[in-house]
């Protein structure tokens, strides 16, 4: 039986992610970042450099350079030290902190985006967007305001999760079979790939958050 929230415990136990965790500090050097995590594991197994420097034929000078992060290893050397240690080779790269991005929208500056249904007095525009970013998930975040009253509602159908946050009107939107009446304050969050848009404009003008996310590389349809 579903919680009050909405959200039954099993889908609660299954958020396994914590979103206000903190990460150890990152370096913004390569080498040092490599050098640590040389040193880590090392100390890890209870070996001195000098051990080491026997089990993957590295010199032990050339050993304490990579550990101080005085010196960028070849990749030989780095999958030398990834057997020796038992570690992967992306292991050595865990502390290395490449540039983030982020996009700031002020009010009424988000693009304006052509879908289906934009005749139909159906207006998405698109909040922000990072290519390549570290996830390996797209998310387009877009705020659709509807301000005209219409027969024609486009139905969309795409891979992927969306979320749907009503900010102001009324809308019966529809995703497969079923239909949710929608007013300010309530969400919908959803398998993309059943087919889905408003299918009753209630009270107008309507304006709600829809945030799409699908797998980098793949192009979402609405």
């Amino acid at each position: 039986m579903a919680s009050e929230d909405g959200i039954d415990g099993q889908q609660k136990a299954s958020l396994s992610q914590n979103p206000h965790a903190t990460r150890e500090p990152r370096e913004n050097n390569l080498e040092m970042a490599i050098g640590h995590e040389v040193r880590t594991y090392r100390k890890a197994l209870g070996i001195t450099v000098t051990d080491l420097a026997a089990a993957t034929g590295i010199s032990v000078g050339m050993l304490s350079k990579i550990e101080n992060g005085n010196i960028s290893p070849s990749l030989t050397s780095l999958q030398l030290l990834s057997k020796a240690l038992g570690v992967p080779l992306t292991a050595f790269f865990r502390r290395f902190e490449e540039p983030r991005n982020a996009v700031f929208v002020k009010a009424g500056e988000g693009v304006n985006i052509e879908r289906r249904g934009t005749r139909a007095g159906h207006q998405y525009s698109l909040l922000g967007h990072i290519d390549n970013n570290s996830s390996g998930v797209t998310v387009e975040p877009y705020l659709i305001t509807l301000t005209a009253e219409s027969d024609v509602f486009p139905t969309f159908q795409h891979e992927g999760m969306e979320f749907l946050y009503m900010l102001e009107g009324e809308v019966v939107y529809r995703h497969g079979e079923q239909l949710f009446t929608m007013q300010a304050g309530d969400s919908l969050f959803f398998d993309a790939d059943a087919p889905h848009g408003p299918e009753e404009l209630v009270t107008l003008p309507a304006r709600y958050l829809s945030i799409i996310s699908y797998p980098h590389k793949r192009v979402g349809n609405d």
